[in-house]
């Protein structure tokens, strides 16, 4: 029997941003100052809860990667027998290396080549493959960046397991080409959201397990969002700090309530009024660990992929949201966006997987005026709904 053959990218630093709220990743400097923050680093655990999935095929693969972090590592703690075709030219490792990578897995004829990273990191591989004249690869993607829109990722590093599982099954998957789309880091820490097609790569298609592109939200009923915003305010507590996820939806419930609050990063108000801004996960920690009343959380989905955790809003770390009763945990979400996600289920994935089957079951939704829409939070293993 042949091998299965393959090919493994890690981008050891993506999404080392998120939980420390700088909204991204790409850049040596921007990696500097999120190690000095303390952030860690989770592209390696991703991967390597991908490739959990797939032991009971473990004498039938053969992986293909670059040396230490960039592969090696993932492979060799999950116990599968590899090849090594390079390694990285400068530490940490660059989009150069991700270049390099993607054109040796290509000599090397993998049957799909598997990475761990964001969008920048997707942009690169669609660079190696123009390069290579391999636009026909099929690639697939393990979630790990902070920004991640484009169509060519898992919702999770379990559902690409899944979708390699179908593979080795032999069982027929589609294979379609997806959007690689990217967004303007430096735009984007200023609050600004330019999002562009950049490329297209083919992948696995299986829409339960396969990442939907990130819905624009230009045409979502601002005056929905008003009215949910209105009753957010007429039904804040006194005395509880509220942590606010980012979100145009979000958004207008701060402006509402008159406070100059982010639109992309996690705010805190408490007694109506802003205490910060833009946070990382420590100073949640911090203002959770300083404030004696309530803590709730108010949330919203991203149109389109449903992810109400884990997209975005790393600085939600697993230990924060465990301290959290999950009935001060609020989804706010309009209609028009609830509908865009066409039966699909509510995501998270918090890089926690037992947290987040916590979270698996219905869940009551904000949709307007104390007007609410029960709606399934899905299994975070797989992205499939609850019942």
């Amino acid at each position: 029997m042949n091998k299965f053959k393959l090919g493994l990218i890690i981008n050891p630093y993506a999404g080392i941003g998120g939980s420390v709220g700088l909204k991204g990743s790409d850049g040596d400097e921007v990696r500097a100052q999120a190690l000095a923050l303390g952030a860690e680093a989770r592209a390696l655990t991703r991967a390597e809860r991908c490739l959990a999935m797939l032991q009971e095929f473990i004498a039938n693969i053969h992986i293909y990667c670059f040396a230490s972090d960039m592969g090696e590592a993932a492979a060799k703690s999950c116990g599968f027998n590899y090849t090594l075709v390079g390694h990285a030219n400068s530490h940490p490792s660059s989009a150069q290396d991700t270049l390099a990578s993607t054109s040796a897995l290509i000599k090397e004829s993998v049957d799909i080549i598997l990475f761990a990273g964001g969008d920048g990191t997707a942009r690169n591989i669609a660079d190696g493959l123009l390069q290579a004249g391999a636009e026909q690869q099929v690639v697939l993607g393990i979630p790990s960046g902070v920004k991640m829109h484009s169509g060519v990722y898992a919702v999770t590093p379990e559902a690409a397991g899944e979708i390699l599982l179908c593979l080795l099954r032999k069982q027929l998957v589609n294979v379609q080409a997806c959007d690689v789309r990217d967004i303007d880091e430096a735009a984007f820490r200023e609050g600004k959201v330019k999002t562009r097609m950049y490329a297209s790569m083919y992948a696995p298609l299986l829409p339960q397990f396969l990442q939907q592109v990130k819905n624009s939200g230009a045409a979502q009923d601002e005056l929905v969002k008003l009215d949910i915003a209105n009753y957010l305010i007429d039904n804040l507590l006194n005395d509880t700090l509220y942590i606010i996820g980012p979100g145009s939806t979000t958004k207008v419930f701060l402006e509402q309530l008159g406070v100059a609050g982010s639109l992309l990063g996690i705010d805190v108000i408490l007694n109506r009024e802003l205490v910060a801004t833009d946070v990382s996960a420590q100073q949640l920690r911090d203002l959770i660990a300083n404030h004696n009343g309530e803590v709730q959380v108010i949330i919203t989905a991203i149109g389109g992929q449903g992810h109400i955790i884990g997209r975005g809003n790393q600085q939600l770390a697993p230990d924060i949201l465990r301290a959290i009763p999950r009935q001060n945990i609020h989804i706010i979400a309009t209609k028009e966006k609830i509908l865009s996600l066409q039966n699909r289920p509510l995501l998270v994935d918090s890089n926690d997987p037992e947290l987040d089957k916590s979270f698996s079951g219905y869940q009551s939704v904000v949709v307007g005026y104390d007007e609410f829409i029960l709606y399934p939070i899905g299994i975070s293993n797989t992205g499939l709904e609850v019942s």
